[in-house]
């Protein structure tokens, strides 16, 4: 078993789950689990893995619901689904990514070092996925009635169906890769439109959350609205 090393706690009932380079969120509110994001093909069992230590069995996760469709955030997603019966939730904008496993969209480096040097390693547009079925498409504004209430916020911009997810208030924000926090706060690996991934930054600091975790790097805990603020002001 490729054995996961580490399950952080982000505030009660959040976990962050890491799944090669790239991370999902476990939320354990309630009698099923939900789990956002499947990671990097192969690393089915960290999630089995990390389920089990919650106390939990694989058919405990009832859902599994994507920030967007690009494959470090699908790769695992069909063999999760084989190995659970989760029930699979995305934005209609990337749902087509999933159900034919690519190529994706082409995408620009985002600013910086950091996301240019990652976008020549890891961007494959081309290297297709196994494909999957997704039983709900999911939209800007509504609330999803999982883990006691997951509000979906659209984020376009690095992804054209790109959400991030408002939990328990502003308590949590889910944000995928609107960021990312690997030295500090610095652009995605990429955007599919610059122009809208610039105003989903705005818009994920204007949402003023106490903690935001993105698919790429560590959450931040404290001070995650004045964080925002400062990257948003830097470009």
């Amino acid at each position: 078993m490729d054995a996961i090393m580490t399950l952080t706690k982000i505030t009660d009932g959040a976990y962050l789950v890491p799944l090669g380079n790239a991370n999902a969120v476990l939320l354990d509110a309630g009698s099923d689990l939900v789990l956002i994001d499947a990671g990097f093909p192969d690393k089915v069992d960290r999630v089995i893995d990390a389920v089990g230590k919650l106390g939990r069995k694989p058919h405990d996760l009832k859902h599994l619901v994507f920030t967007h469709g690009h494959p470090d955030h699908i790769g695992s997603a069909a063999a999760i689904v084989r190995a659970t019966g989760a029930r699979t939730y995305m934005h209609a904008a990337d749902v087509p990514l999933a159900e034919s496993g690519g190529p994706f969209r082409p995408m620009t480096p985002g600013r910086g070092l950091l996301p240019s040097i990652a976008f020549r390693i890891v961007w494959k547009p081309n290297e297709p996925m196994e494909p999957f079925h997704i039983d709900q498409h999911i939209a800007d504004g509504e609330t999803l009635p999982l883990a006691g209430g997951l509000r979906v916020v659209h984020l376009p911009g690095h992804c054209a169906g790109q959400v991030g997810f408002v939990w328990q208030g502003k308590r949590l924000l889910i944000a995928g890769d609107v960021f990312m926090n690997i030295f500090g706060l610095s652009d995605p690996v990429g955007f599919e439109d610059e122009a809208e991934g610039r105003r989903s930054q705005r818009k994920l600091a204007d949402l003023a959350p106490e903690t935001v975790c993105f698919g790429h790097g560590k959450a931040i805990i404290e001070g995650a609205t004045t964080r925002l603020e400062r990257a948003v002001a830097q470009r």
